[in-house]
């Protein structure tokens, strides 16, 4: 089975990516502190789900066009 993640978390995702979608990479920790400033959640445990999904979707975007492009997907940290 895979991860369950709540319909907020989804939503808030997309609507981060959609909002700053040059702001976020592939870091987790990089990520988590981007989120804490940009949202002020009342729990760590939401932020880091929020921060979680989202590294989940840009690596996977980042994997999705290395393959279309027929290249070795390369990973981004910062």
């Amino acid at each position: 089975m895979g991860k369950v993640r709540s319909s907020l978390v989804k939503r808030t995702v997309r609507r981060l990516l959609e909002t700053y979608p040059d702001v976020f990479t592939g870091d987790f920790e990089h990520n988590k502190r981007v989120v804490g400033q940009l949202i002020e959640y009342k729990s760590k445990k939401l932020r880091n789900q929020v921060a979680g999904y989202i590294t989940h979707v840009v690596n996977a975007t980042i994997k999705r066009r290395a393959k279309a492009k027929g290249e070795e997907p390369v990973e981004e940290t910062v």
